[in-house]
């Protein structure tokens, strides 16, 4: 499907990678991995032709159709997310226009004889059909289907797509893109702005896709259930394994110590020839042996050992005093946005050194209780902060407050006091930003390594109690268990909104559940909880079908002893909606059958006077009929 060779992409003079080469085939599913700022995206982006390559060559398959799911999404104001999500399907509404524009040319013309009538029934024939199999008919079902599972309710449908944030906005592109017939999809972060039941969904629907995936994320529990192959950019060279992420850190040290070990032999073996080589020199008659030793050694090819960017950020929270008992305490807690209520009667008490993840899907209120506990919205019910409490916030968009022209310095020295000022180059330093990284704008970051600005800055104020909303957006791997270890060590108190099951594991030893308004308490792991809401959900499922099926058996047992149609009249509506659904069939085959010979013999089919008014006859009693078989099938319902 894809054949890279030599690729080089550089910027100001130096190279980002260098020289790189692979192959893409169908059902490949790539895992794109490498610390934040190694050149993945880039890659993504010089694929779908979005940037050029400073060289090498890109072969692709004829008419292979690539889709990309990019960090950046710009929408045209004024869609409602179903008209957005309808944009997938380009051809399609097309030949919808189409359609409908012959249709109503073929109702208001009378001249069934004339060669332009003819026309346009051979072009209804062949846009049909081109519709059929394009899946015209299905399109708007798997669309409500797809935008179901990323998480989106029907009620929002109708709703303008510039009325939702940004993570929502990135669901709908994703749909879109899940949505087109699409030979590669390339995915940058596809996981950031999803809750945990849309990634698990997403996981199942890319299983079964049948293309080639190449997808950059840094969540290691969705990369192991996606991926069979781990190509790994790293100090501009590529490290391509047939398996996926934690399989490929296991191939990877094993082969990385066979080439320590045939390094060190091989060494041995050319210090052994060296000695030799001396050795000979000395003597006048074994001069020659020398010099061929000396061809030999200089024709061996020296043994490399793959080389790692293991630099890492170095992540220390203190606490800053010891609160009292009790940190946060919440009564009828409730917030509204308009008519739209998110939290209704929430009641809370957290104790100190708890270690909690708010969890559940997106707008059920877990960034929203975030920001009523550090007091920066408004809220009914009431909320009390224990003795000496002291929090320090991570925003979800934390990073998008930094001033994009400011520098990587100039932000730090801002956010710092007059006791840790000194203080500041040292932190940048054990954030990764040592030497002339300080002097980078903020604008010119990558969205990790503005994510590990946030993080160091967050540490210039004291604070005992961590509340983190999403703080792994972007972040690659190795920063990921950085923050994590990090964490762990923390002896404070810690809540978590996070989507990242991996994240979370060993982490937070309670969870809150956030759904319809309420939060329910999960004395475990997210491991625990993943376990517990699977049963449940199982559970309402069955409930909601006995419920239903009971009320369906009571609905029409009450209309049959309100009505007066009985089983007789059931009976003379069944064999009416059968005499209906035959006659519909017999008419639909005459039908098509009159369009075939039109496409094929015109002239011999317009020789017939009738033709034309039998076909358009046979076409409204069509349409009669249809409708006819609506009302008995409402009809059979209310039985």
């Amino acid at each position: 499907m894809l054949n890279v060779h030599n690729l080089t992409v550089s910027f100001a003079g130096s190279n980002l990678f260098s020289g790189i080469t692979f192959k893409l085939n169908k059902g490949d599913r790539i895992g794109l991995i490498g610390k934040n700022g190694a050149g993945k995206s880039t890659l993504l982006k010089v694929i779908s032709k979005d940037i050029e390559s400073t060289s090498g060559t890109m072969a692709f398959d004829k008419e292979v159709r690539i889709g990309f799911l990019r960090q950046d999404i710009d929408f045209v104001e004024g869609r409602t997310i179903l008209e957005e999500a309808y944009m997938a399907f380009e051809e399609i509404k097309k030949l919808e226009a189409r359609l409908d524009k012959i249709n109503h040319e073929l109702v208001e013309r009378t001249d069934y004889e004339s060669e332009y009538y003819h026309d346009l029934m051979v072009d209804l024939n062949e846009c049909t059909h081109r519709y059929e199999l394009l899946g015209g008919y299905n399109y708007k079902g798997n669309t409500e289907k797809i935008l179901q599972g990323l998480g989106f309710q029907r009620e929002d449908f109708d709703k303008l797509t510039n009325t939702f944030s940004g993570g929502w906005r990135m669901r709908i592109e994703l749909a879109k893109l899940l949505l087109q017939n699409n030979d590669i999809l390339l995915l940058d972060e596809p996981t950031n702005h999803l809750d945990i039941e849309s990634i698990i969904w997403l996981e199942t629907f890319l299983k079964n896709y049948s293309g080639a995936i190449m997808l950059v994320s840094h969540d290691k529990m969705f990369l192991d259930n996606i991926t069979n192959r781990t190509i790994e950019i790293s100090l501009g060279k590529i490290y391509d394994y047939k398996k996926p992420y934690s399989q490929f850190l296991l191939l990877r040290g094993e082969i990385k110590e066979k080439q320590l070990q045939a390094q060190k032999n091989q060494e041995k073996e050319i210090k052994a020839t060296q000695i030799l080589i001396d050795k000979f020199r000395a003597k006048a008659n074994k001069a020659s042996m020398a010099q061929s030793l000396i061809k030999k050694l200089d024709k061996v090819e020296r043994i490399e050992v793959d080389t790692d960017d293991n630099a890492v950020m170095n992540v220390r929270f203190q606490v800053s005093k010891d609160p009292g008992k009790i940190v946060i305490e919440a009564e009828n807690l409730s917030k509204s946005y308009g008519d739209k209520h998110v939290l209704e009667n929430v009641n809370l008490l957290i104790e100190r050194n708890s270690k909690i993840a708010f969890v559940g899907q997106n707008g059920q209120g877990k960034s929203t209780l975030a920001k009523i506990i550090v007091g920066e919205i408004a809220h009914g019910g009431h909320l009390k902060l224990g003795h000496n409490v002291e929090i320090g916030y991570f925003a979800q968009n934390q990073s998008e407050y930094l001033e994009p022209e400011k520098t990587v310095l100039e932000i730090m020295e801002d956010a710092s006091t007059d006791s840790n000022r000194v203080r500041v180059r040292d932190m940048l330093g054990a954030f990764l930003f040592g030497g002339d990284a300080v002097d980078k704008k903020a604008k010119m970051l990558s969205g990790g390594e503005r994510n590990r600005l946030a993080l160091c800055k967050l540490l210039l104020s004291p604070f005992n109690v961590l509340i983190m909303d999403e703080p792994t957006n972007h972040l690659d791997i190795a920063s990921k268990n950085v923050l994590k270890s990090a964490l762990k060590k923390f002896n404070g108190t810690l809540i978590l909104v996070s989507h990242d099951r991996d994240f979370l594991q060993g982490l937070a030893t309670t969870v809150y559940g956030f759904k319809d308004k309420e939060i329910k308490e999960y004395l475990g792991d997210i491991d625990y909880f993943l376990e517990q809401h699977q049963i449940e959900s199982l559970r309402e499922a069955e409930k909601k079908t006995v419920v239903e099926k009971k009320k369906n058996k009571n609905s029409k047992k009450e209309a049959f002893k309100s009505s007066k149609v009985g089983e007789k009249e059931l009976k003379k509506l069944k064999n009416k909606l059968t005499k209906i659904e035959s006659q519909i069939d017999t008419l639909e085959k005459e039908i098509s059958e009159m369009d075939i010979a039109l496409a094929e013999d015109y002239e011999t089919a317009s020789t017939n006077p009738n033709f034309f008014e039998d076909y358009k006859t046979k076409k409204n009693t069509v349409e009669k009929l249809m409708e006819e078989w609506t009302l008995l099938e409402e009809k059979m319902e209310l039985n």
